[in-house]
């Protein structure tokens, strides 16, 4: 189950579910809101998303899964661990972090969240440079115009109840400290938004977690170096047995 970055949908997990497919089944639902989901009317909050993963594995039969996400697909697969932690055989954490937003940063999503709903989601393409590393700018026409269209088709009642969702977001380190299943953490050398360092902070706090660095990635690194990416998960799967 992997679950995906805001402001995108299950498109951006392409390359995974066809790189994937020989490994083990893919899930890749598309969040509340995003995607073919409808939004509801749940106030927001990331433990919504979460419940909403696991009433997915209910409709599909599915017991126990691996539980995947980026960024805000992250934070979703860690309140999932917290919430639904006999469910998990599992847990892929990728360019994400386990804190919670300071004020700053709050402030800074509810400035967004409003200026989405007033101007539509063309102006999260000011956050383009920062979602993927230097060298896709430079070398990678293709995928930054991909990452391009995916945000401007990004609903914006969607787009704000997420931004505020992340917002209200709790502290995951202690969560992480309790996991009882094996971890595999994801970042891109190049990421600005969820750099090393992060990954390293929670890489420590799992008991049994294996960190990866994909060279020359961003944020996106699924979506970037969707082969390497690829690589790490179903080595990681099949350590699962």
């Amino acid at each position: 189950m992997l679950l995906h970055a805001f402001p995108f949908s299950s498109a951006m997990w392409l390359s995974q579910r066809e790189g994937l497919a020989p490994v083990c089944r893919v899930i890749t639902p598309d969040l509340r809101g995003f995607g073919g989901t409808p939004l509801g009317d749940a106030r927001p909050s990331i433990d919504v998303m979460a419940d909403d993963v696991a009433h997915l594995l209910d409709q599909e039969g599915i017991d126990r899964a691996v539980v995947g996400g980026l960024s805000m697909g992250g934070y979703v697969t860690m309140a999932f661990c917290r919430r639904h932690p006999d469910r998990l055989l599992g847990v892929i954490l990728a360019d994400t972090k386990a804190g919670a937003d300071d004020e700053q940063a709050k402030a800074n999503r509810e400035r967004i969240a409003q200026a989405v709903l007033e101007k539509g989601s063309d102006v999260l393409l000011d956050q383009l440079t920062s979602l993927v590393g230097v060298t896709t700018q430079q070398r990678r026409g293709m995928v930054l115009g991909r990452v391009r269209g995916l945000i401007k088709v990004a609903p914006p009642k969607a787009v704000a109840w997420a931004q505020r969702a992340m917002a209200n977001r709790r502290d995951s380190f202690d969560t992480l400290r309790g996991l009882r299943v094996p971890a595999l953490v994801i970042v891109g050398d190049e990421d600005r938004l969820s750099p090393l360092a992060e990954a390293e902070a929670m890489a420590e706090a799992i008991p049994e977690a294996k960190l990866a660095v994909i060279e020359q990635a961003g944020h996106l690194s699924a979506v970037e170096r969707p082969e390497e990416f690829n690589r790490l998960v179903a080595d990681f799967v099949r350590s699962l047995g």
